[in-house]
């Protein structure tokens, strides 16, 4: 058997590992392989995994965070085998951090009821699992080839049969699991490696997928933004007990919410929007002075080597933090085994809509939701690579007949920063959608081969969300503040075949 995977963060690496055990296995990454979101996450990875915690606990904490989108099974499935994918990574490497008594040391995040967060290196959760499974992957019987943009699936008969790169060189493949990660580098301010331009969502857009919930991107509350750069600043902060002042210093989050700094992501990031506008400033500063600096420079090393070198010591007091794009919680619509509603295309990790965030991802979910439905992927194609998700009813089919790219990624960030962020309003959704319409109308071709697929997922985020009039997790729509019962439902979105 020959299977294809394409990224090389937790999900797509997990998966060459364990399909290597079974199959002829290539791996293509975009870039170097450590240019990933998973090398960039530095909270840590949720799992119930002491006597005092349950996987029904954590799966509570998950859908009360959702805003109402949360996929029950889902959910169930990533929270019940949290346990197992926490000692498969252990197994493959990963030194998570040890309390005094030689136990995995937990810390407590966002949304979360109870410290179940691991993390490894302090605040360098990421870099440990990411350098982990690269030495493994080193390995093992994987083709893995790096500097490789996949353009297309290659679809024969209704099934994936393969991709084609840039260089016009198709791989065929029994089976493909899309792992191409985020969305967040569509984006003028990110958290994202600026490859993280959602690939994998126009490949399997372009292939007759259907794809999900492409409104909801999650903008990570605190970021600190320096010469249009963000750099990330863990929500463990604030767990560890930072708190949020408005540019008159006044503590602003106990009036926000019951759980303060330590509220959902999406509550958080519209707090900080909001005082951001009342004040007239352009960030919010964050405060962790009081704690002993020793500490914080032992429990935060890669954060606060960060801030340091942007000009901001966090033992010393507040640093200025901005909402920025993050994480997307849409993606390519599977079920809990990855598979698509194409034959034959899987996808995991930050790529797939499985609806274990529903329309908001709680801290330190993501790695864990990569190496679980990696997992299950694999084990599924295992079983049998010929089954498909059977597709689903309420499909916005769309009946674009020519596919635009931007001018310049610097105009399609900017477009999206500006006319799809953090707070929408119909006028700037329409404005970026009419802007797509106009760059379709255009016969300049790309030379960025990635660009027409990064295009092609802004698009459709912005359709999304132009369709959705009412503001539910991380989608805040301005005219329409509140959340609407009729629009308790999923968003899908398929390439209509004339």
């Amino acid at each position: 058997m020959r299977i294809l995977i394409i990224g090389s963060g937790l999900a797509g690496i997990n998966a060459a590992l364990l399909a290597s055990e079974f199959a002829d296995v290539k791996l293509l990454s975009k870039s170097a392989l450590e240019e990933t979101n998973t090398q960039r996450a530095q909270g840590g990875i949720a799992a119930a995994v002491t006597a005092l915690d349950d996987p029904a606990i954590h799966a509570a904490d998950t859908i009360r965070a959702g805003a109402g989108l949360c996929d029950p099974i889902a959910v169930e499935t990533l929270t019940a085998d949290g346990a197992a994918a926490i000692q498969r990574l252990l197994n493959l490497g990963v030194e998570f951090d040890r309390d005094p008594d030689g136990q995995l040391a937990l810390a407590n995040e966002g949304a979360h009821s109870t410290p179940r967060v691991l993390h490894a290196g302090g605040d360098q959760t990421g870099l440990h699992i990411q350098s982990a499974l690269s030495r493994r992957l080193s390995e093992a019987n994987v083709d893995v080839r790096t500097d490789v943009a996949v353009t297309d699936l290659a679809i024969e008969a209704g099934r994936c049969i393969g991709a084609t790169t840039d260089d016009r060189e198709t791989f065929l493949a029994d089976a493909v699991i899309l792992a191409t990660g985020g969305a967040g580098a569509l984006y003028r301010t990110t958290t994202n490696p600026a490859n993280a331009t959602g690939d994998g969502v126009a490949l399997a857009f372009r292939a007759g997928a259907l794809v999900r919930d492409l409104e909801f991107v999650q903008f990570h509350p605190t970021a600190l933004v320096s010469d249009g750069s963000a750099f990330l600043i863990s929500e463990a902060l604030r767990g560890d007990g930072a708190v949020l002042l408005d540019s008159a210093g006044d503590r602003f989050m106990p009036r926000v919410h019951p759980d303060a700094e330590l509220a959902p992501r999406s509550v958080v990031a519209q707090a900080i929007t909001e005082a951001m506008r009342r004040t007239g400033a352009n960030h919010v500063m964050l405060d962790i002075s009081h704690r002993d600096p020793d500490y914080l420079r032992h429990r935060f090393p890669g954060v606060y080597r960060g801030a340091l070198e942007r000009g901001h010591d966090l033992t010393a007091g507040p640093i200025p933090v901005a909402p920025a794009a993050h994480y997307h919680m849409g993606g390519v619509y599977t079920d809990i085994d990855g598979r698509t509603t194409v034959q034959g295309l899987f996808a995991a990790g930050e790529s797939a809509s499985t609806g274990a965030h529903g329309a908001n991802r709680v801290a330190s979910n993501s790695l864990l939701e990569a190496a679980v439905f990696s997992t299950r992927a694999v084990e599924a194609i295992r079983r049998n690579v010929e089954s498909a998700v059977v597709p689903c009813v309420d499909v916005q089919a769309t009946h674009w007949h020519r596919e635009s790219a931007a001018p310049s990624w610097d105009v399609l960030r900017s477009t999206m920063n500006d006319f799809v962020g953090i707070t929408r309003t119909a006028d700037r959704l329409q404005t970026a959608v009419d802007r797509f319409e106009e760059w379709s109308e255009s016969d300049d071709a790309s030379a960025d081969p990635s660009l027409p697929l990064a295009t092609l997922t802004a698009r459709l985020i912005a359709e999304a969300a132009l369709q959705r009039t009412e503001t539910r997790g991380a989608h805040l729509r301005l005219e329409h503040p509140l959340t609407n019962e009729t629009w308790q439902r999923h968003s899908y979105w398929q390439l209509a075949r004339e």
